[in-house]
């Protein structure tokens, strides 16, 4: 436990946590295309996070390698599936104002939270002390 504090504190664990929301990232991104290939991509929006998961992957790399990148790109990339899976929810008929149906029926609301844990790395990376 000492060691990780003292990485966190030193900035070690700022590039290490850029890396693992990299090939978190493509590992999700992976995911998300099974799952919508399933769903046979009924709306065009269904190409967005499959198309995005890698742009998570480079600022992962990016944060990696620069500490600018790492405060932001990661935030931007941090935040993208669970804002559209809430607005796919918000533009079904009845929107939020049916909201147990639409969250059961419309795009699912917790599949994006892989995709936020790793954005929630990224965000933590993002503002994390920088190795000297």
């Amino acid at each position: 436990m000492t060691r990780l504090l003292d990485n966190v504190r030193n900035g070690r664990f700022q590039r290490s946590l850029a890396l693992v929301t990299a090939g978190g990232s493509v590992v999700t991104a992976a995911e998300i295309y099974l799952e919508h290939d399933r769903a046979g991509f009924g709306n065009r929006m269904m190409w967005w996070p499959v198309v995005l998961g890698p742009v998570g992957a480079v600022a992962g790399v990016a944060g990696a390698c620069s500490e600018r990148a790492a405060h932001t790109l990661l935030p931007v990339a941090s935040l993208q599936g669970t804002y559209l899976h809430v607005r796919g929810i918000a533009h079904k008929p009845g929107g939020w104002a049916m909201a147990r149906y639409n969250i059961e029926m419309g795009p699912p609301l917790f599949a994006p939270l892989l995709m936020s844990m790793v954005g929630g790395m990224g965000l933590v990376a993002a503002v994390l002390r920088r190795e000297a």
